[in-house]
């Protein structure tokens, strides 16, 4: 049973974890800035660590902290690897754990268990090196979109349009990591299923007049539009919260998340990833779901870090 937390006391002394060295760190210094000030607002004892700090293990041992909330974004904070120290350390931590956290950021592993059980997700090849080019373009066709397989935040990521453009996008996705997916272009509306602890909040629907959602439309465009409500009738969306709650739960995440997804011309749900650590900023999904359900920034991380208690997967 899940612990009941009445008090901010109840927590006891809070880690913040942000930064960190990946190449979404900008974001995650956001993100956890604004979890710090949320959890404040309500009375939590919470105190930032920066993950890439020389310090930082020696730290998280000795400050006496009950529990860590972890808003690190891509490797080393969002693949397992900071889920497993804690865990050693016993600190109880935020969101999912080491298997939850290593398999949803692996964008190959997240795609081939969905096909294993039977959940939808596009078509995609493997891009290992030069040679596999040709077969993409045989296999999926174009349009198509590239992505590095370890990388969030469409870091790396580009719709290729033609053949003659595939090596130059295959190369700057390769720049991110030495495995890069080949997806099958789905035309459609995107949504985002935010999960916190077993609920799937208000299903937004984002629409962009870029080529897709990319970095620039997640954080620095005031082109994009957020719908929340999404617009699909209650009995639709209820399907497809569904679907995103198994989804989650076919990749062993737990505690909070978001699980990503479009839906094709013919009204076909696509899964397009999950994200064990999603933004917290002023343009992120999950608190903008949080308020449509009700909650405001300070309930939402409380909730959040109420999660800690559940354990780790």
């Amino acid at each position: 049973m899940t612990q009941q937390f009445d008090t901010p006391e109840a927590f006891g002394k809070v880690a913040v974890l942000l930064g960190g060295r990946s190449a979404e760190r900008a974001i995650s210094l956001k993100s956890g800035e604004a979890v710090l000030r949320a959890l404040h607002e309500r009375g939590v004892d919470a105190h930032p660590l920066d993950s890439a700090d020389e310090d930082f293990v020696s730290r998280l041992m000795s400050g006496g902290y009950a529990r860590a909330f972890n808003a690190l974004h891509g490797r080393g904070g969002e693949d397992g690897v900071v889920q497993g120290l804690l865990e050693y350390l016993g600190v109880p931590c935020t969101g999912s754990g080491v298997l939850g956290s290593a398999l949803a950021m692996d964008k190959l592993r997240t795609k081939q268990l969905w096909q294993g059980v039977g959940l939808p997700t596009p078509a995609f090849c493997v891009l290992g090196c030069v040679d596999d080019l040709s077969q993409a373009a045989a296999e999926i066709g174009f349009p198509m979109m590239l992505k590095p397989v370890h990388e969030g935040s469409s870091i790396g990521m580009a719709r290729v349009e033609r053949e003659a453009d595939l090596h130059a996008a295959w190369q700057a996705a390769a720049e991110y990591d030495r495995v890069v997916l080949a997806e099958r272009w789905i035309t459609g509306p995107e949504y985002t299923a935010s999960i916190v602890a077993g609920t799937a909040l208000p299903l937004i629907r984002l629409e962009t007049p870029r080529a897709f959602y990319d970095y620039e439309a997640k954080y620095q465009a005031d082109s994009t539009r957020y719908h929340c409500p999404c617009g699909l009738s209650p009995e639709r969306e209820s399907s497809l919260q569904a679907l995103a709650l198994q989804a989650f739960d076919a990749v062993a995440a737990s505690g909070w998340g978001r699980v990503d997804f479009m839906l094709e011309g013919d009204g076909k749900p696509w899964l397009i990833e999950v994200n064990t650590v999603p933004g917290m900023t002023d343009h992120s999904l999950v608190p903008m779901a949080a308020r449509v359900h009700g909650w405001d920034m300070p309930e939402l991380v409380w909730r959040l870090l109420a999660t800690s208690a559940d354990g780790q997967g």
